[in-house]
């Protein structure tokens, strides 16, 4: 009996874990650290970095959960998403919108007392503009929803940013113009590999309403443009040569994976696109951090 009940809290916290979407989130915080340090020369100390990337983190958690309460219903129909909490019947709505509001106001709390106000403030309203503005509006309205819903998602180097400094500084509007312009060919690769699970629940991706030629050439079009934006931290002097030739070999192999994806739109290719885009964010932001390291610390 004590096995089977230990058993039921382990399962219990596991589903409100996988509510946050772990794996995104990781991502985001990841790309908030980053702009942390490049914010400085140095170090930007353990407050702004420790606490400004928790605040962050749970704020993106919170939003996390609302949408995957609003998307419940259309989650129970998708393959990609059935066997999530939700639409399992784990745990019930009302719950997780409890666990979003928490989270929502330690984030808040966190960043408003020990951070600053302006990082809360951008924070709360990248926090609405993925889970409501987007999971909401956007989503079911437009085939540019993730085009224009892509600015939530932008946000956390400028926050990672503002922790640390408490202002918005032309490099970190860069950073975020950087993810910007990666998450439509990031997000349409997945789509042309979920396209008829999408119709089927009457969400208006790009495959579904323009087709599959169209959103290929949008993603080709979209990397060429992510290639020569990733190019402009170098040209503005933010960062060095080690960063240059991670972003243009990163960049090449993305324009490869798009081209290979418009020749042949299975969906493995499409996949492993999709899959690869991920690894390219961490990557080149990864890149970003070891150069900025080395050419402040180095004088490489």
């Amino acid at each position: 009996m004590q096995a089977t009940q230990a058993q039921r809290v382990n399962v219990d916290w596991r589903d409100y874990y996988e509510l946050t979407k772990p794996r995104v989130v990781a991502l985001i915080v990841f790309t908030a650290i980053v702009g942390s340090f490049l914010a400085v020369p140095g170090w930007p100390g353990f407050v702004p970095l420790f606490f400004g990337s928790l605040g962050i983190g749970l704020a993106a958690s919170s939003a996390a959960v609302v949408n995957q309460v609003l998307d419940a219903r259309i989650d129970g129909h998708m393959a990609r998403t059935h066997r999530r909490p939700l639409p399992q019947g784990k745990i019930s709505e009302p719950r997780a919108f409890v666990m979003a509001g928490v989270l929502c106001v330690l984030a808040m709390l966190i960043l408003t007392i020990l951070i600053n106000p302006l990082t809360a403030i951008l924070t709360f309203c990248s926090l609405i503009g993925y889970a409501i503005i987007y999971t909401v509006f956007l989503k079911r309205a437009t085939p540019q929803n993730i085009v224009i819903g892509g600015a939530a998602g932008a946000a956390p180097p400028v926050l990672g940013w503002t922790a640390v400094t408490g202002e918005i500084h032309s490099d970190a509007l860069l950073l975020f113009l950087i993810i910007f312009t990666w998450t439509p060919p990031h997000f349409w690769a997945l789509a042309i590999a979920r396209k008829d699970e999408y119709a089927k629940v009457g969400i208006p991706m790009l495959p579904v309403t323009h087709g599959n030629d169209f959103t290929l050439l949008s993603i080709l079009l979209y990397t060429i443009l992510l290639v020569l934006v990733t190019v402009i931290p170098y040209l503005t002097g933010m960062s060095g040569l080690i960063y240059l030739a991670f972003a243009l070999m990163l960049g090449g192999k993305f324009l490869y994976g798009a081209i290979q994806l418009r020749r042949n739109a299975d969906i493995k290719v499409a996949m492993d696109l999709f899959w690869f885009s991920i690894n390219y964010l961490m990557i080149l932001f990864a890149a970003l951090l070891l150069d900025h390291y080395l050419l402040f610390h180095f004088n490489f």
